[in-house]
């Protein structure tokens, strides 16, 4: 009867001796077919083992750094290392403009006149130092804005003073040309009488006329 071989279940080895012993068995068939795996294909390989307690054991044909840095170059390997520096250079950028910003938040809450029990002297000197500053600038700022819109005002005064002297000529103009047509009108009007005077003394002629004008005085008078 033939016996058939039972399959071995892999398993942790729970017992530290012979855990030891195992690793050290098959540590040596591993590497000898990595060792012979080179030898008959031709291949360059690293192969590395690290034990439970740490202790590290290798075999290569070639250096080990020799093969590791011959997968560095490979093209998708050297993309994830660039992802990783660049991911690397943008944490520690980040870690750097976090605090730069709790600096300059704790800087704006002492400038508040908060926070302020933890300085010593010379820091509160600075502190002092750095709001008289940063006042004396927004004092410099504010002189300029106010002497830009004093300097507008006045160009605005003397625009106004100019439309004021133009509206006062165009009025004087009004007036003389207004008073030139009333002398005009008065002198028609003079005229226009005086040819009626003369028109009504050159219809008497006769004493029959004289009469007539004398009875019409004479009747407007009793009307």
């Amino acid at each position: 009867m033939r016996m058939v071989r039972q399959k071995t279940q892999i398993r942790k080895i729970e017992n530290l001796a012979s855990r030891q012993v195992t690793f050290s068995k098959r540590r040596r068939g591993l590497f000898k077919k990595a060792q012979e795996l080179s030898t008959l294909c031709d291949v360059d390989m690293a192969l590395i083992v690290f034990s439970a307690t740490g202790k590290l054991f290798h075999y290569s044909p070639l250096s080990i750094n020799q093969v590791l840095e011959r997968r560095k170059l490979l093209p998708q390997n050297t993309g994830e290392q660039q992802s990783s520096e660049e991911i690397q250079i943008a944490r520690r950028r980040s870690a750097i403009l976090s605090k730069e910003l709790a600096e300059r938040t704790r800087e704006l809450r002492q400038m508040k006149g908060e926070d302020l029990e933890g300085l010593d002297l010379k820091e509160l000197n600075k502190l002092e130092a750095i709001i008289e500053s940063r006042l004396a600038a927004v004092v410099k700022t504010k002189g300029e804005q106010m002497l830009k819109e004093i300097g507008t005002l006045k160009k605005k005064e003397v625009q106004l003073q100019e439309e004021n002297a133009h509206l006062k000529q165009q009025l004087a103009m009004m007036e003389r040309s207004n008073g030139h047509t009333a002398g005009i009108h008065d002198q028609c009007s003079h005229h226009y009488s005086l040819e009626l005077t003369i028109n009504s003394l050159g219809s008497i002629d006769t004493p029959q006329n004289y009469y007539n004008i004398n009875t019409s005085d004479t009747c407007l008078k009793l009307g």
